[in-house]
């Protein structure tokens, strides 16, 4: 993360600064990226998320860890905000995520985000992500 990204004390210190984010998956980049915005001098940090709580993992195809690794699976909102140390944290809603298309869903998968997968997920399918997931991430 380091490597990627650089906080600047003479931009941010004393700064209010709003983080936008795609997602937060176990929580632990959102939290060094605080960290590393506090250390600069950032005064306050507030996280905002485009997307829904990921709450779910993809069985189609998408590399994602396993529904205990996910931290919105089993937190609050506040309990997310809490362990990143942001000073808020704020989610778009499923709402949100389909005003572009006038509030219809069909033709999209949202189960990461809902838990409602368009096509039944076998035990084996759950079982193969798993495997697939902790050969990837020993």
């Amino acid at each position: 993360m380091k490597v990627k990204l650089n906080a600047q004390r003479g931009v941010l210190e004393g700064k209010r600064v709003v983080v936008v984010d795609d997602s937060i998956v176990r929580g632990t980049t959102s939290r060094k990226i605080v960290t590393m915005l506090r250390a600069a001098g950032a005064r306050e940090v507030h996280m905002r998320i485009s997307s829904p709580p990921t709450i779910g993992p993809c069985y189609y195809g998408v590399d994602t860890p396993t529904r205990s690794e996910l931290i919105a699976t089993g937190h609050s909102v506040d309990a997310i905000r809490d362990y990143i140390t942001a000073d808020s944290l704020g989610f778009l809603s499923e709402e949100g995520l389909y005003a572009f298309a006038n509030g219809k869903r069909d033709g999209f998968c949202d189960a990461c985000f809902t838990g409602r997968y368009p096509i039944p997920v076998s035990d084996d399918a759950k079982a193969r992500q798993l495997v697939l997931f902790e050969v990837r991430n020993p």
